[in-house]
């Protein structure tokens, strides 16, 4: 068995690494922190874990400020902290996966830009490796490194990708991003309290959200290493809305198609056909019949994946969706971790969405 620790395991997707790992069979919890509940038992913060005790999860494991050593750290701390803390870990050998945005960004000066913090470790963003196994998984395997991708990020990139690696739309993209109340985390907020966010529905972020970077980012470097590269660069709109209901992500992306290209296609049935062969062999990547429900995925590891042509204005229109908390955080780290040591990577992520 490895031995992992959960660093910040009081945070959402600390918790949801809980849940998933429980059931692991090559991955056990060894070490827990929050500065908040140090010294305290895990069950005793988190009563659910007393009954769900497993041979992976020891509901009387002590909570500590700093982690102990093991062979893996999930790290779910806030950026720049998180950045310290992977410091401190790969020191000691610890292989390690990121879940803040610290290493997702491969310009120190972009990551300052976005994030109006001086980066700790600037020197390990030319070594970290994205974790997109649906892109990257031959790097992954073997890093030290793996920063997890943000969660709107990976419902926009698994729903492009195949369009821009194919060379089928302009550089002009739009991306409506909705969010269920989870993706602010665990901290207090008043945008977030019961009475704030029930029966509303809100834009955010108008001039630019954080994942926004790292969405041009990957979709350039899929464009350039399919040898479909965009003119200039990419001109993404990226618009977050926040929704009443506690996990899901629901991305609906808009491009305007390629007519003179040499791949252009002119119909959902094309398009459709593209993707199905782009994502043919990715265990937790499904293109759908239909416009796919967050509901769908809630639970789950999977992204689903609707592409289809709006043929009276000429765009491609492709509705992507997954569960915040999993695939969007803790399962997909946990796919990289599989990955990160050669394991299969739907090892301990084939559960059934939960519905209604």
């Amino acid at each position: 068995m490895i031995g992992v620790s959960i660093v910040n395991v009081t945070s959402y997707t600390g918790l949801e690494l809980l849940r998933l790992l429980a059931q692991h069979p090559h991955f056990v919890v060894r070490s827990v922190t929050a500065r908040s509940a140090a010294g305290k038992r895990l069950a005793e913060v988190f009563p659910q874990f007393a009954a769900a005790a497993t041979s992976n999860i020891d509901p009387h494991l002590l909570i500590t400020e700093e982690p102990e050593q093991t062979d893996l750290a999930f790290v779910c701390l806030p950026h720049a902290a998180a950045a310290e803390a992977v410091l401190s870990l790969l020191e000691r050998g610890t292989k390690v996966i990121d879940l803040s945005a610290d290493f997702r960004l491969r310009d120190a000066a972009l990551y300052e830009e976005w994030y109006k913090h001086t980066h700790p470790a600037p020197a390990l963003l030319e070594t970290a490796v994205y974790g997109l196994c649906e892109r990257y998984r031959g790097r992954i395997e073997g890093a030290s490194l793996v920063a997890n991708p943000g969660c709107y990020a990976t419902a926009a990139i698994l729903g492009l990708m195949p369009a821009l690696a194919a060379g089928i739309v302009g550089p002009d993209i739009i991306i409506d991003g909705k969010s269920g109340v989870s993706g602010a985390g665990r901290s207090l907020t008043l945008g977030t309290h019961f009475a704030e966010a029930n029966e509303d529905v809100s834009a955010y972020s108008l001039l630019g959200h954080r994942h926004l970077p790292e969405i041009t980012q990957e979709l350039e470097a899929a464009a350039r290493a399919s040898g479909h590269p965009v003119e200039g660069s990419l001109r993404v709109t990226f618009i977050p809305h926040l929704i009443p209901m506690t996990r899901g992500i629901l991305a609906t992306c808009y491009a305007d198609l390629n007519v003179d290209a040499a791949y252009a296609v002119s119909s959902t049935e094309e398009v459709r056909a593209l993707y199905q062969e782009y994502y043919a062999h990715e265990p937790f990547v499904h293109v759908v019949d239909s416009a796919p429900h967050t509901k769908w995925t809630y639970g789950n590891n999977n992204c689903l994946v609707y592409p289809m042509v709006d043929t009276r204005t000429g765009r491609l229109l492709v509705i992507s969706c997954l569960d915040n908390l999993v695939k969007g955080a803790a399962g997909q780290a946990i796919q990289n971790a599989n990955r990160l040591y050669g394991f299969a990577e739907a090892t301990g992520l084939t559960a059934m969405p939960l519905y209604p």
